[in-house]
This record gives C-alpha cells, structure tokens and sequence, in this order.
C-alpha cells in the first residue's frame, strides 16, 4: 500500500509527537508542525520525516504553512488540527483576534480552508483536537473575541467548542465532497500544556496531580484511532469522541445554525486585510 501522507499541527510535544512516532513507525509519511522550531526539528529528525514551524498566533504564518503543504504535497490524507492550548489574560493578536479563540479555532479553521482543493481531492480525514472543556465555553457570534466577558477557562472552553462546531459543519459542507471529520478529547494528559498560561489548571501540571494524568501516549489514543479507522464504519464523521466512544458536548455543539454561523464568522475573521 502506497503510505498516508498525514498532517499533524502541534506536534512538536504531547499528544501530537506521540501519535507521529507511532504513525511514521507504521510506515506513514507524517509531516509534523509545530511552534518550536528546535522542538519540531528534534522531532522530524527523529522520525526522518518533513516538517514546518508555524505560529498560529500569526494568520499570515498559518497562510505560508498552507502553501508551503500546497506546493510539497499532491495529497493529503489526514490533517489532524491539533495545536492549541490556554492562553493567559485577553489579549488581542496581531490579526485583532482574541488570542485563545484564533490559536485553538480560526488558525485551524485557517489552514484547513486554504488546504480544502487538496483535501477533498484526497477525500481526506480532517480530525480536530477538542477538549471536555468545550462543556464551560459558551460561542456569543456577537462578542467572539470576548471584549464583554473574559476568564482564562472560559476562552478555552470556547474555542474547544468552537473545535465541534466546526467538526459538524466542515462534515456538512464537505461530507459530499469525501471528507470524513471528527473532534476529539484527549482526556488530561500529562504535558506542558498550561504551564505559560494564567490558568489555575496549570498547578496540577507542576504537582503530585500530574502522576494521575494521562501519558502521551494514552492521550493519542482516541487520535490514532480516528486516523486508523473508517468513517461510516469504526466511527461517525461530523462527531465528537472520547475514549473511542461518542460523547455528550455541550448543548451550543448540536445547533446546526450556530454551527452554520460561527463558520460564516470564522470566514469573516480570518479574511486577507
């Protein structure tokens, strides 16, 4: 069998690396994307595979890696949209989005828009790294960047909603066209993941708590079988998953018409200036 080309985002660490060490060990020709570009390099070395440093605080960086995936990649047969994290205090990025928001949804939102004539003329899996944390995020389409009401937690749990939303319509607008799509929660895993934030969360990386977590590898559990699997057979596309089941979001990720919005406002957002 010819190799899966597979496109992970945020693989330089955590969930992401570990599902690239198992998938290029299985012989898939995995592209790794990261922030770091000493980290995401150690990585590609590692694995003897491609890779590309990308900012997703940045659109125009999130633009370049699009292209750049364009021109290196006649096919694309998962993107796995896994970088994110919590931020700290509001802040605003360059592009004048609220930084949790355009990091965990429009960057993604982003790349896998630009990349959509490669996608669908790969029928690709596009799988989406949400989080249970989605349950205490709540999508205003009036106040996305979060000038009106702000906490560390809630910005996350919105844009991990967001991730669903997302999930459900891309399934919608594109599950004609052969893409297959499914958001996720890893569980709590056991990585930097909140270290630089704001959040309370972040202590229980740095304590006793963190022997409780998941590894790595537990965590991209849920991911590699999403990538192995068969949608319409191992997994429903436009769903949301934990521990390779279906799971309860929260009530925001069933409307269809939010969904239909948020996209329609993510277009908006992430637009050339």
């Amino acid at each position: 069998m010819t190799p899966r080309t597979i496109v992970i985002t945020g693989a330089s660490d955590g969930i992401g690396a570990a599902a690239a060490r198992t998938l290029a060990g299985g012989g898939d020709r995995v592209v790794v994307v990261g922030r770091s570009e000493a980290k995401t390099r150690t990585l590609a070395k590692e694995l003897n595979t491609d890779y590309f440093v990308s900012d997703f605080a940045e659109l125009d960086q999130v633009r370049e890696l699009a292209a750049q995936l364009r021109d290196n990649y006649e096919r694309i047969d998962v993107l796995a949209n896994n970088a994110g994290g919590i931020m700290g205090k509001h802040l605003l990025t360059v592009d004048g989005n609220e930084s949790t928001f355009q990091i965990n949804h429009l960057a993604p939102f982003l790349l896998t828009t630009e990349l959509m004539d490669v996608l669908t003329a790969s029928k690709a899996k596009v799988i989406n790294t949400s989080s249970g944390a989605n349950n205490f995020g709540k999508i205003d389409l009036f106040d996305l960047n979060a000038e009106h009401s702000y906490s560390t937690n809630r910005a996350y749990g919105t844009a991990k909603l967001a991730n669903i939303l997302f999930t459900s319509e891309l399934h919608r607008r594109f599950g004609e066209q052969g893409i297959t799509t499914a958001a996720f929660h890893p569980g709590v895993v056991r990585t930097n993941f909140a270290a630089d934030s704001t959040s309370p969360m972040r202590h229980a990386y740095k304590t006793l708590l963190n022997r409780f977590m998941l590894t790595p590898d537990q965590g991209a559990d849920t991911l590699l079988w999403l990538i192995n699997g068969t949608a319409g057979a191992d997994w429903v596309s436009g769903a949301y998953y934990y521990k390779r089941a279906l799971a309860k979001a929260n009530a925001q990720a069933y409307d269809a018409e939010l969904a239909q919005g948020l996209w329609e406002a993510s277009e908006a957002l992430v637009a050339a200036r």
